[in-house]
């Protein structure tokens, strides 16, 4: 037998064999791109800022006259006569403002004129200067044209007029109203578990076009059972531009934060555990912490925890259920403007 063949035969053998072993030790120590490839994340980012932040009372109020103050009377009267009469003449029209004193309207009693009652006053004072009568009786004849004469007992605008000349009326009539424009009060029945926060001076926004500010100068001391609300009243300044009648929505500002580290509203989400963390940009990574939340407005939430600061970057889209520590991908505006900072920083 040839022993060349033999011997080319266990070579290729020996070859293959060792080729099989190499081939399988390559596989053995490569590694599994795909099970250590880690997680990335596409998300959106915004920024941490100083701003100033309040808390509001919301609700409904209309706008009414003041009432009753100390040192000051009602901004609005309903006058009537002192007298049962008949409207001799009316003095005044619908929004004509007036002066206290002034006279509105004139009545004839059934056995006297107020024109009559006029010319007896006159005559008595006449009559007085030449000592022809007694003091009593100028006073007398005075009484009685007060009594036929309706005038105003403030100043302010006829906002209502209700009678016209030949008209009978007795004392229970409402001649017209009087109201001061100047002094209104927008009240507003506010949940009495949030009248808490409510004290006299509190800035009250009313929400109309354009808004405007009053100051709470009433705050009752009962709860109206029929639906669990506390009254507030609030005071307009002058040429507020609202009616009485006027229904209108209102914020109270009950706390106001200045300097407040705010983080965007979507940045601030609740863990596992039921707290509050946002997902603070570190590098490539967005890491979870933890944060005491305080007040939201306009889409920014107060938000305090150690080491935080003004300019630190957070996931805002994305942030929600995020891992403890998640390496991410930025997108939108805040990866166009690390991409133009990493060409800004090549050149």
């Amino acid at each position: 037998m040839n022993p060349k063949p033999i011997i080319a035969g266990s070579c290729f053998v020996l070859a293959a064999s060792l080729g099989v072993v190499a081939l399988t030790k390559s596989h053995a120590e490569a590694p599994d791109e795909d099970a250590a490839a880690p997680t990335i994340v596409t998300v959106q980012t915004g920024a941490l800022k100083l701003a100033t932040l309040h808390r509001y009372v919301s609700g409904y109020g209309t706008v009414e006259t003041a009432p009753a103050s100390a040192g000051k009377p009602a901004a609005e009267a309903p006058v009537a006569a002192s007298t049962p009469g008949v409207v001799a003449k009316v003095n005044v029209f619908e929004g004509q403002q007036v002066t206290k004193g002034d006279l509105l309207v004139e009545l004839n009693s059934s056995t006297i004129t107020a024109e009559y009652a006029a010319q007896q006053v006159e005559r008595q004072k006449n009559l007085y200067a030449q000592q022809n009568t007694s003091l009593k009786n100028v006073q007398d004849a005075g009484l009685q044209l007060a009594l036929l004469r309706v005038t105003a007992p403030m100043s302010g605008t006829v906002v209502s007029l209700n009678v016209r000349p030949g008209q009978a009326v007795d004392v229970t009539t409402v001649i017209l109203e009087l109201m001061d424009l100047n002094r209104l009060v927008v009240s507003a029945p506010i949940p009495a578990a949030a009248a808490g926060e409510l004290q006299s001076g509190q800035v009250v926004e009313v929400m109309t076009d354009p808004p405007v500010t009053a100051e709470i100068s009433f705050l009752s001391p009962l709860v109206d059972k029929s639906n669990d609300t506390v009254l507030v009243r609030a005071l307009l300044h002058d040429g507020s531009g609202l009616r009485p009648g006027q229904f209108v929505p209102l914020s109270i500002v009950t706390a106001v934060h200045t300097n407040a580290l705010a983080a965007p509203a979507e940045s601030v989400v609740t863990d596992v555990d039921g707290k509050s963390v946002i997902a603070l940009v570190k590098g490539d990574q967005a890491v979870q912490t933890p944060v005491q939340t305080g007040l939201r407005e306009d889409g920014l939430v107060e938000v305090t925890a150690a080491d935080l600061k003004a300019g630190d970057t957070v996931v805002t889209v994305g942030a929600y259920g995020l891992p403890e520590k998640t390496r991410i991908r930025l997108v939108g505006a805040a990866a166009e403007e690390t991409a133009s900072t990493n060409s800004t920083d090549a050149k």
